[in-house]
């Protein structure tokens, strides 16, 4: 019953019209933002929703009417079979694209990067935003961004007048690149490390989808779920720091489903050297490194991610190394013993919040019968594709986010967009064994 109804849904859903998937994107976002207004604790949060909700609400009317008065135009029958990847992006749907990404992205980021600027900083901004910049102001100062730590259970070497978790670096030393702007003369509606996260992000995006091959409509969902939908328009908005690591993984995938495995390794290494999030997808990339004859290449891509990530970790984790582990590794898994603002209620949280004896057994349990679990499909069933690869990425990322004890719903931002890449790769493999099948 339920494989039969799941079967009826996904036809019906292979039946729209790319508008009316367009539509119900959108709906489903003004959705998101009306309850984040209603149910949200954090006014950065409302503040956003409260800008974005008109945007996504026009765009998901519009986008409806649209898609309604072409299937009227196109017979149902013809609609069925046709290819549908093949649809040229129309310009409608362009035009509603840019009054989101206007709309929902980069009008709530610049007002919110102004209104930083004019009163009450912490109340327009998210914390990561803050520790990037100061990070960023001790590396153009030749200090070393890493120099919180605890002693006798005790943090150490904070920021005077700053919360703890503010002095601690939970982030690897590539992501001070983006902190680099805060340290010059110049007003902070101008060196906001989220205008940084942002233009990367797009331009990075941007390049990946115009080297990708995948049929034309995986690209426009991957590029919507990057830039104007909840999961890319909120984040830039508020903080941001995860956007551009998501943006290079994504680079990274499609030189490895291209076939460059060189290029995808410089491209992990780079993203590698930004924050650990990038790590679980680098590792099970390298199961899809093939060169151009379809020969697996793991050392080349390993190779490239070790020449560009070394040298740029190696010389902090040798310089400190008691300090580096701290700030990347203890304080992120909530093993400092400083609270950390990455507390979303979900299930590992709620767990050692309710029996905090549980932290270190969770995390060894977890990660014991997770490497476990993990190794045995590896062995038994290693991903041999881009697709495969990004499809299990996102699975291991959605079940460590979901247990971890100190973690943020917003890091959900890596298994969503893996999944809808995997399913844009896996389109794109079907669409060339279809092109060699007819040739």
């Amino acid at each position: 019953m339920v494989k039969e109804l799941t079967l009826k849904a996904g036809t019906a859903v292979k039946a729209w019209m790319p508008e009316e998937g367009d539509a119900v994107l959108y709906a489903a976002s003004a959705l998101f933002a009306v309850l984040t207004i209603a149910l949200s604790g954090l006014v950065l949060y409302r503040q956003w929703a409260m800008l974005a909700v008109g945007p996504y609400l026009a765009a998901a009317v519009v986008s409806a009417l649209i898609g309604r008065r072409r299937r009227h135009l196109e017979p149902l029958e013809h609609h069925e079979r046709r290819a549908r990847p093949a649809r040229r992006w129309s310009n409608p749907r362009i035009a509603l694209f840019l009054l989101v990404l206007f709309g929902a992205t980069l009008i709530p980021l610049s007002l919110e990067v102004a209104w930083r600027s004019e009163g009450n900083a912490t109340a327009h901004v998210q914390p990561e935003v803050s520790v990037v910049e100061q990070a960023g102001r001790r590396a153009a100062h030749g200090l070393d961004p890493y120099h919180a730590s605890v002693k006798d259970g005790k943090p150490v070497s904070l920021v005077p007048g700053e919360p703890a978790y503010e002095a601690f670096y939970p982030y690897l030393p590539l992501m001070t690149v983006f902190g680099l702007p805060s340290s010059l003369h110049a007003p902070i509606r101008l060196t906001d490390a989220r205008i940084v996260f942002s233009g990367v992000t797009l331009l990075v995006v941007l390049g990946a989808l115009a080297l990708a091959r995948a049929p034309s409509e995986h690209k426009i969902r991957t590029l919507q779920v990057l830039t104007v939908l909840p999961t890319a328009a909120l984040l830039l908005a508020t903080g941001g720091d995860d956007m551009p690591v998501v943006a290079f993984l994504l680079l990274a995938m499609v030189l490895a489903q291209r076939r460059r495995p060189g290029w995808s390794g410089i491209v992990l290494g780079i993203v590698s050297a930004m924050k650990f999030t990038a790590w679980p997808l680098a590792a099970l990339a390298l199961f899809a490194a093939r060169n151009t004859s379809g020969r697996r290449t793991p050392g080349r891509m390993a190779l490239g991610m070790l020449v560009v990530s070394g040298p740029v970790v190696a010389p902090f984790l040798i310089h400190n190394p008691h300090v580096f582990i701290v700030n990347v590794i203890l304080f992120p898994l909530g093993l400092s013993g400083v609270a950390s603002p990455a507390a979303s209620p979900l299930l590992g949280h709620l767990l050692v919040t309710a029996f905090p004896a549980l932290r270190h057994v969770l995390l060894i349990t977890a990660g014991v019968l997770g490497g476990a679990v993990l190794a045995r499909h590896l062995i038994r069933h290693p991903p041999a594709s881009a697709s495969q690869a990004t499809s299990l990425a996102a699975w291991v990322m959605l079940i460590a986010i979901l247990i971890a004890p100190a973690t943020r719903i917003g890091y959900l931002v890596y298994p969503i967009n893996f999944f809808v890449w995997a399913a844009m790769f896996r389109a794109e493999d079907q669409a060339s064994t279809l092109e060699v099948a007819l040739a």
